[in-house]
């Protein structure tokens, strides 16, 4: 499976824990030939800005954790521990700490620090709408994503 945006790519592949190698090699020889489609279309990939994220449950981590890097383009790339995916920080159980704790950073900074305001009657009250709806924005964004995911967030 794959997403495009408008300057990022994202490949999924679904591996069984036993068979590790033959995903791997999948996964080789299609970004390889992205990396060519590419060439023949006047752009350019580039691995080196790439990252591997290897998801699976704690028990399938232990199973595999010889494999430290992925061959991506021809480039070996180490596996990540976490990346951002749309703002988004998955890491490889979806836990989603990491996500959580740059939410909880994101809102006590606006907390801490509240915008200027006026000096009239309604300041109290404007300064108390923007720093909502930056937090609520901040908590808003991509929930959907935690829904069902079994943690007490917020």
């Amino acid at each position: 499976m794959y997403h495009q945006y408008a300057d990022d790519t994202q490949l999924h592949l679904a591996m069984r824990a036993h068979n590790t190698a033959d995903g791997l090699s999948v996964l080789a020889a299609c970004t390889t030939d992205v990396k060519q489609w590419y060439m023949r279309n006047g752009l350019q990939l580039n691995p080196d800005k790439s990252e591997v994220l290897h998801m699976r449950t704690a028990n399938q981590l232990q199973a595999v954790s010889s494999l430290t890097s992925v061959s991506v383009a021809g480039v070996d790339l180490p596996i990540a521990d976490s990346t951002k995916v749309l703002g988004v920080t998955l890491d490889r159980r979806l836990t989603f700490d990491d996500q959580v704790s740059a939410v909880a950073r994101s809102c006590n900074y606006h907390t801490s620090d509240p915008p200027c305001t006026p000096t009239t009657d309604s300041g109290p009250r404007l300064a108390q709408t923007l720093a909502c709806s930056l937090i609520l924005s901040r908590i808003d964004y991509c929930n959907a994503v935690l829904h069902g995911s079994g943690g007490d967030f917020f």
